[in-house]
Parts: structure tokens; sequence; C-alpha cells
């Protein structure tokens, strides 16, 4: 399922944990390790958000 949502940020396994400090960590909930917004895997799962733009998306192309 490629298409321009396809990035970490919008998996449903990316998650954002605060840190002590200021720092934060940025990772796949799933595969355990870091991760950036942009990055981009073929395990992606978008967020239920994502599904409903990408569907809305493809039926103006039809």
């Amino acid at each position: 399922m490629k298409s321009r949502f396809h990035c970490c940020a919008t998996c449903e396994h990316f998650r954002i944990e605060k840190q002590k400090e200021a720092s934060k960590r940025i990772y796949c909930k799933r595969l355990g390790f870091d991760t950036k917004p942009t990055y981009q895997f073929d395990c992606w799962e978008p967020k239920e958000r994502v599904k409903k733009s990408m569907k809305k998306e493809e039926s103006r192309r039809v």
C-alpha cells in the first residue's frame, strides 16, 4: 500500500516518548528501534485517519 502518505509518522506503530529533561525518543513500537517521521518501511500500517484520507483521495481520482 504505497502512497504519498507512506512514512513512519503516519503509521499506527509510530511513537514519541518524552524522556527526562527536554529530550524525546521517536521509535517504532512494533519493531522497537528508533526512527524518524519521514522514514519508510514495508511494514507500514497507516493510522485510521490516514486510511480515511487515502480513500478520500482515491475516490477523487476516479
